[in-house]
């Protein structure tokens, strides 16, 4: 078996409607199906969730968040077994990673860190949930490809 891309995410969130305005409206993914969706009902596969898809159209939903409750117990803080985060690319620039940070102040996103991994320039946020998102930019002309080693390079503050 080869693995050709990664195909999509699938989150537990406490609110439903709430968390897809941020992942809509803050992080800007195009939402196909639940509530605030253009068209669609308020369940998506006869429960509470809401499907998104990157604004490219690349496939059917990238990313599924379903509903469990006000009543679910947290993410666990500090070190733990489980998902750490997962990156969403916004460009390739410094100039679009700090129009990103103007649009997710404009939405009172949490930011949690920022540094600079040589391959990329990357934010850390907080979805509503407290899910940890990098925000991140591929730094141009850094040849990670001829050199693989870049990847793991120890990261830097980052000043942007």
């Amino acid at each position: 078996m080869e693995v050709k891309e990664l195909g999509h995410l699938v989150l537990y969130v406490r609110n439903v409607d709430r968390s897809a305005a941020f992942y809509r409206d803050a992080l800007g993914w195009r939402q196909i199906t639940g509530p605030g969706a253009p068209g669609a009902g308020e369940r998506t596969g006869g429960f509470p969730a809401a499907a998104f898809s990157a604004p490219n159209g690349r496939t059917h939903h990238e990313l599924l968040l379903i509903e469990v409750g006000e009543g679910a117990q947290g993410l666990p803080q500090g070190r733990h077994i489980g998902l750490y985060h997962f990156g969403i690319k916004v460009g390739d620039t410094d100039d679009e990673l700090r129009a990103a940070v103007t649009h997710l102040q404009e939405h009172d996103v949490r930011f949690v860190g920022a540094s600079d991994h040589t391959v990329t320039h990357s934010l850390y946020i907080l979805d509503p949930d407290g899910n940890e998102i990098e925000v991140y930019v591929d730094v141009p002309d850094v040849d990670w490809r001829s050199d693989p080693t870049l990847f793991a390079a120890p990261a830097r503050p980052l000043s942007l």
